[in-house]
């Protein structure tokens, strides 16, 4: 079965048509045209913006020209993650997504139902006839993924409805008021590098297999970084066997756990036995130790032609230690809301290259203090380790809840109606672009809805199929419903 033959099809056939589009963050030129063709060619009013941005109006069906209108906002990139063994290219090919039982899912690659599925169904409004509502805009942003580009550039006063309905959530039959703010950290190490001496052998260690995940969403699952793995494991090798590093890579995403790390190692011959197996020794305990979060964990062990030069020891070594000691884990738990991660960080991507080893972080909390002094508690890691420099860039403050809103009880009520049961209000841990265009229009109302996906930012990404119908159902009769002026 084609995801097209799904219900409701006019939703489903809006995300295939996206799905035909390369558009991984940064690269979303191909997806623009298309959006703006696609409203023009409806004869709606369409507007790009200088960044990006599209925004498609789309006047009150008969009768409800007395409504507040209503802005639907999602995100037109999504996150380019694929397994190792994946020959997809994200710049040109489409997304193979096809269905798997209950869900929508992609081979081996991510899906982009985030915030595809959000996009389709905000398209869905504006051309499914049957849909009564006031006043509607579809707000589509650039780039949210890597830095929120299209948010952080929309422009106060070109968007005319004064309620915000964002359709980037991830937890069907969840009402989020709230999220987290970020700050992205880079520390880098400068390294000379030195010819490799004789009596040496090539080794290469591949991690792979651990499950990653989205690092606001997916941070208090505790799984594996593979960048603080790997290093765990080339720390005793460098001290004991004097293992000298040739190069290292791992992560690709600040918003994704890193669930692959590769380093390629220069070792004394004599070593290379006990090397060998010193590495299945740690590795047997990571396994251990991450047996529930990430069963899949496999490292192999290459030996490989031995490169002509390595890294600088005394920097790469003070490197993998404060790689090693820089948190990756939930920081603390919301003391108002049970179940909420405050504050976190994401040790995300590591590279070595053009003489530098680059570390970057990716920090996320409700309480703007509390970020900072997550921030200067990294600086202080990676300075006490002799990094060169220690930047901070990207921050922005959380979105604070408003509980007591007309539209709030609308959502509510509406959603008692069709489901039978209380809508669970709650916060996210994940950025949404709600906190930086709320600071710009300080007049709207703001809710975040979706349906059910699951492991985004990853190649398991997958949408739940009967949850979208549902969720689609539900934005239908929330915009029927919507308080007049």
């Amino acid at each position: 079965m084609s995801i097209k033959d799904l219900e409701p099809k006019v939703v489903w056939n809006n995300f295939y048509q996206l799905t035909r589009i390369p558009r991984p963050s940064k690269h979303e030129g191909k997806v623009i045209d298309y959006l703006y063709n696609w409203g023009k060619s409806r004869g709606l009013e369409t507007i790009k913006d200088d960044t990006g941005n599209i925004i498609i109006r789309v006047p009150a069906t008969p009768g409800f020209e007395n409504r507040r209108g209503v802005i639907l906002q999602g995100h037109m990139d999504m996150v380019p993650q694929k397994t190792s063994d994946s020959t997809h290219d994200f710049l040109t090919d489409p997304i193979n997504a096809y269905v798997d039982g209950e869900w929508v899912t992609a081979d081996r690659t991510t899906l982009g139902a985030d915030n595809g599925i959000g996009v389709a169904m905000g398209l869905s409004v504006l051309e499914d006839p049957s849909v009564k509502h006031g006043p509607v805009e579809v707000l589509v942003t650039y780039d949210e993924e890597t830095g929120m580009t299209g948010a952080n550039q929309l422009k106060p006063g070109v968007l005319q409805g004064d309620i915000l309905i964002n359709l980037d959530s991830e937890d069907e039959g969840e009402l989020c008021v709230g999220c987290a703010g970020g700050l992205d950290a880079s520390a880098s190490f400068k390294f000379y590098k030195y010819a490799v001496p004789a009596g040496h052998k090539g080794l290469k260690l591949t991690l792979k297999g651990l499950q990653g995940g989205h690092s606001g969403m997916d941070i208090s699952l505790y799984r594996a970084n593979a960048n603080q793995a790997l290093c765990r494991i080339l720390l005793p090798l460098m001290e004991l066997f004097g293992v000298k590093v040739v190069s290292f890579t791992g992560g690709s995403l600040r918003n994704a756990i890193p669930f692959e790390a590769e380093a390629e190692l220069a070792v004394p011959e004599e070593n290379l036995s006990a090397v060998k197996k010193l590495v299945d020794s740690v590795f047997a305990e990571i396994k251990a130790e991450y047996a529930e979060s990430d069963p899949s964990a496999v490292l192999f062990v290459d030996e490989i032609p031995v490169a002509a030069k390595f890294i600088q020891g005394s920097v790469m070594l003070r490197a993998v230690k404060a790689i090693i000691a820089c948190p990756s884990s939930v920081i603390r738990m919301s003391q108002s809301m049970s179940g909420l991660t405050e504050t976190s960080i994401n040790l995300a991507i590591v590279r070595t290259e053009k003489g530098k080893i680059t570390v970057t972080c990716l920090m996320r909390s409700a309480v703007d203090t509390a970020k900072a002094a997550l921030a200067e508690r990294v600086r202080c890691i990676f300075e006490l380790a002799g990094a060169d420099s220690v930047e901070f860039k990207g921050g922005y403050s959380g979105w604070r809840p408003k509980l007591d809103t007309p539209m709030n009880k609308v959502m509510m009520e509406q959603f008692q109606k069709v489901y039978g049961y209380p809508m669970k209000v709650m916060a996210t841990h994940g950025g949404l672009e709600c906190a930086i265009m709320g600071a710009k229009y300080p007049n709207w109302e703001m809710v975040s809805i979706g349906p059910t996906v699951r492991y985004p930012h990853s190649p398991d990404e997958k949408v739940n199929i009967a949850s979208v119908e549902r969720t689609w159902n539900y934005l239908k009769v929330v915009l029927e419903n919507v308080p007049v002026k």
